[in-house]
């Protein structure tokens, strides 16, 4: 999960403090110096560290903090502001031109992510109404063009191509030319890359943008390389005056590094953060959220968001009248399933939650499509009348539906013990805004203390 090691160091940093009550001066300096160690065991660069740490230092240390009622909540507030502005301050925008197409180009080293991360900006403008352009300028890599090519044909989106025989540059003029005739509004050009920086790749990405004038130039680079990502980033734009950089791979990056330190070092924004390896996984990057997440505060407004545009509002309004009145079936459960993975990987949707982290059970909760496929291989086995009515499901049925599945029948008994304690778990969710709420929530946290897992956890 993205900044793990990281988010698990500084909330104990803070759970420490918090236990003291009044702070002293050595309390915020012994704290300040497990903060610095953190960051650095993240990768996160030294120079930028030390500049951190002093600012926090100076606002930290101050008589309003040390003297306040809740001065572990203030330093945690200062921290929080201080790693937001670090990472940007505010999300950066795609731009857009006055005079349509927008172009954008995108660069990078081999091996980062240039062409998918491409398509996956592709699909995010498409969901916005827009008409974008894919362009296949890297002639050298085998296989480049039909790579775009088929995530072109699988996003439904145009794909322009001259083959690996004609220059980059003509590529991006003939493209700039075909968007104006057809009405993209929007060009992606993929580029070339190399193993390593040199004189040639660097000419070329010149003349490519010489030719074109992209409105953005998007510099693609691997979140888990740390240090030298942001080394990366920083000799790109000497050269080519980067506009923004998109982060991939920021889900499996446990130190978070780069992230912390690729804007504080090139001055240049993080536009965007793939977030998995599907086409949808890619987020906008909100300086002020991620904050949150490293420090365990969630980041409601983005599984709002995830929620908004990926879940049926009105099947979401019965399925919840479904889970207060215990009516939830087995074919619930498989919408279910489909709904959440428009959302993303479970771990994800936890790391969003405030407090998630610190919950017992869930730092381990790791639910993969072998798994969920597992799950609806024993419904689909299941007969009308099973799935709408549980306790039908004696040790003949459940006999059959091990051998229908493909799994065991200690699999499918513990499957269907899972789904009848998810079902009242799910009722004393939908019961915690009442008058009984807090008993609803002391239930719920007795279960999660006891280990309860997800199907096949």
């Amino acid at each position: 999960m993205a900044f793990e090691g990281l988010a698990g160091r500084l909330q104990n940093v803070f759970s420490k403090l918090k236990g003291k009550g009044k702070l002293t001066e050595d309390d915020v300096n012994e704290a300040l110096r497990e903060v610095r160690l953190a960051l650095l065991e993240a990768d996160v660069n030294f120079k930028v560290v030390k500049e951190f740490v002093s600012k926090v230092k100076e606002r930290a240390i101050g008589q309003e903090v040390l003297q306040s009622f809740t001065p572990a909540m203030v330093v945690v507030d200062i921290v929080n502001k201080e790693l937001t502005e670090l990472m940007g301050g505010t999300q950066s925008k795609l731009a857009r031109s006055n005079r349509p197409p927008t172009v954008i180009m995108m660069v990078g080293l081999q091996g980062a992510g240039k062409t998918t991360t491409a398509g996956k900006l592709a699909r995010m403008l498409q969901q916005q109404n827009h008409r974008p352009l894919l362009v296949a300028g890297d002639i050298y890599r085998p296989a480049a063009i039909k790579q775009l090519q088929v995530l072109g044909e699988q996003l439904k989106v145009p794909v322009f191509a001259m083959g690996d025989q004609v220059s980059p540059v003509e590529i991006a003029k003939n493209a700039l030319q075909h968007a104006k005739d057809n009405g993209n509004d929007y060009i992606i050009m993929d580029t070339a890359g190399r193993l390593h920086i040199d004189e040639a790749l660097m000419d070329e990405l010149k003349h490519i943008a010489d030719a074109i004038k992209p409105d953005e130039t998007l510099l693609v680079v691997d979140a888990m390389t740390g240090q030298e990502a942001v080394n990366v980033a920083e000799s790109f734009h000497k050269q080519l005056a980067l506009s923004g950089v998109v982060l991939t791979k920021l889900d499996s990056d446990t130190r978070g590094g780069a992230a912390i330190s690729v804007k504080a070092v090139t001055g240049c924004p993080i536009k965007f953060a793939a977030m998995g390896e599907k086409m949808d996984a890619l987020e906008p990057f909100h300086p002020d959220r991620m904050a949150s997440r490293i420090l365990g505060m969630g980041d409601m407004l983005t599984l709002i968001e995830k929620a908004q545009a990926g879940i049926d509002m009105d099947k979401a309004k019965e399925m919840e009248r479904k889970m207060r009145t215990a009516e939830f079936t087995f074919d619930d459960f498989l919408e279910q399933m489909e709904q959440m993975k428009k959302l993303g990987p479970l771990d994800q949707i936890l790391g969003m939650l405030p407090g998630a982290g610190k919950m017992k059970g869930m730092q381990d909760i790791k639910v993969d499509d072998k798994q969920m496929a597992r799950v609806a291989a024993i419904v689909k086995s299941m007969t009308k009348e099973e799935r709408q009515n549980p306790v039908l499901l004696n040790p003949s049925r459940r006999k059959r539906l091990a051998a229908g599945s493909g799994n065991s029948i200690q699999d499918v008994n513990r499957f269907i013990k899972q789904f009848d304690d998810m079902r009242k778990m799910m009722k004393q969710f939908s019961g915690m805004m009442g008058p009984k709420g807090a008993k609803g929530l002391k239930g719920l946290k007795g279960k999660l203390g006891k280990g309860m897992k997800f199907p096949f956890g």
